[in-house]
């Protein structure tokens, strides 16, 4: 679909009608009308709109009180779709997703070593054109891209991106030049906290934030159904949250970040250094790198020293948390990223660590859970980008 008609499609009242439909399942225009104060005539109008452009759908006749059975309404969730892209640090995930986050179609694209700017947009345009030639009988609304590094989300801008070495990508330019549709680009830890908020039902929550703890550690915040990005963009980034004055070197410049003692590199460093200083461990005569992945397998099978590693980790990521508790005091916390994988290894030690410091007794019960999208949070995260925009979240 073209830029223009998603443009038209995510007018205000549109757009409305559009999450009262989505959120309630099946719905009467006279209903619409009553819940969101807009005048029959008006939801009559749109909702006709709505019905030619295939977003909406009639469904089976409701119950009536009084007069002839109303007409129901529902999403029509495979009507359009979605490509979602989350950049990772050695790989491109590409998804296709309907409006519902349902995965249709997916494939993944190896990071080349010798990459520059060109050649990484050249990567983007090829997997998003494999994904349409796939599915050519689909009907596209917009692209996502969930981006590791600083982000400037208005221009679509990858500033910085450290995995990779770039700088300064021109990502929503090129993709929207490309396919002429609308493109939105952010940090891949703020997407994630989009995705969790958008598909697991935690739109209704004032405030939460989703945490991603994999090669590095990032935050999302979300505010009434909002990305929270700050005045330069740069809010969320608590892996340079200094946690150590003395500590080791980050790849920031500055010393003792979170990301040093907490991140996935930094939990198998650890373990390493354990090993080297003589510690008893399964871990002994390991002859390949000792991954965060093989400390939780160790910790599986029972290795104290391999346990841990990672209850450290945990208490670091719990005094980091504890921090942003007593800052912006959310509803809720998720916990995602390849460390997440460790579960009640990483999330034991980070409820414990919050209940112990934070000074409040209401906020040391804040709730924190696993992310439940698994190893398509940011790439569902980048499809949210675009469902966030078509509808207008309405919290209570």
């Amino acid at each position: 679909m073209q830029r223009g008609s998603f443009q038209w499609m995510k007018s205000i009242n549109k757009s409305i009608i559009l999450n009262k439909i989505r959120t309630e399942g099946s719905i009467s225009r006279a209903q619409i009308a009553k819940e969101t104060q807009l005048t029959p005539p008006t939801v009559g109008t749109i909702v006709k709109e709505l019905l030619e452009q295939g977003l909406v759908k009639e469904s089976q006749l409701g119950v009536s009180h009084g007069g002839r059975k109303p007409t129901m309404l529902v999403l029509n969730k495979k009507g359009f779709h979605i490509i979602g892209i989350d950049v990772g640090p050695s790989d491109i995930r590409f998804i296709i997703s309907d409006l519902s986050g349902e995965i249709v179609d997916e494939m993944e694209q190896e990071i080349i070593q010798e990459l520059h700017k060109d050649n990484f947009l050249n990567m983007l345009t090829t997997g998003v054109e494999q994904l349409i030639t796939d599915n050519s009988t689909l009907q596209f609304i917009g692209i996502g891209v969930a981006m590791h590094g600083v982000v400037d989300s208005e221009q679509g801008i990858s500033i910085f991106a450290p995995n990779l070495n770039l700088r300064d990508i021109p990502i929503k330019n090129h993709l929207e030049a490309t396919f002429d549709m609308d493109v939105k680009v952010e940090n891949d830890a703020k997407a994630l906290a989009l995705g969790e908020a958008w598909f697991n039902n935690q739109m209704s929550n004032k405030s939460m934030i989703a945490v991603n703890v994999g090669r590095g550690i990032g935050a999302g915040l979300v505010i009434d159904g909002k990305l929270y990005s700050g005045e330069h963009g740069i809010a969320g980034e608590i892996g340079h949250m200094t946690l150590d004055l003395h500590g080791k070197p980050c790849t920031c410049g500055n010393n003792g970040c979170l990301q040093t003692v907490a991140s996935g590199p930094a939990i198998g460093e650890k373990a390493l250094e354990l090993l080297e200083q003589g510690r008893n461990t399964s871990l002994s005569g390991y002859n390949e790198t000792i991954t965060a992945e093989v400390v939780h397998r160790a910790a599986i099978k029972g290795d104290p020293l391999a346990q841990n590693v990672l209850k450290e980790a945990g208490n670091y990521l719990g005094i980091a948390l504890t921090n942003l508790i007593h800052v912006c005091n959310p509803s809720t916390i998720i916990i995602g990223g390849g460390v997440s994988k460790a579960n009640a290894f990483i999330l034991d030690p980070i409820i414990e660590t919050i209940k112990t410091r934070t000074i409040s007794e209401r906020a040391q019960a804040t709730p924190v859970y696993l992310s439940k999208l698994g190893e398509y949070g940011s790439s569902l995260g980048a499809v949210a980008l675009i469902l966030s925009e078509l509808f207008v979240p309405i919290v209570e």
